[in-house]
């Protein structure tokens, strides 16, 4: 009979079921390693395309600027920035 709070010990493992557990582990690891490869012969088709592509457009000449110049704004005077436009020749 189990008190309230007991833990119950482990069930010993056989070692017919520590081979299974062996087995079934491997199986999978080589499962996920080959997901693992299969993704990144994925990621890196994709980005030699990608590079072919962007030179294609480099060696064409019809790179866009990503960045281009903001004009800068004027510098005013902190009489311009308190009193409104409409109210300026009144003061």
């Amino acid at each position: 009979m189990k008190i309230p709070g007991e833990v119950e010990p482990p069930k010993p493992i056989t070692k017919v079921e520590r081979d299974a557990r062996k087995a079934f582990r491997q199986v999978d690891a080589e499962k996920a390693m080959t997901e693992h490869e299969i993704a990144q012969k994925a990621f890196s088709n994709n980005r030699e395309r990608l590079k072919a592509e962007r030179l294609a457009r480099e060696a064409a000449g019809t790179s866009v600027e990503k960045t281009k110049a903001k004009p800068k704004m004027k510098k005013r005077s902190i009489d311009c920035l308190c009193v409104p436009k409409t109210l300026s020749g009144f003061v």
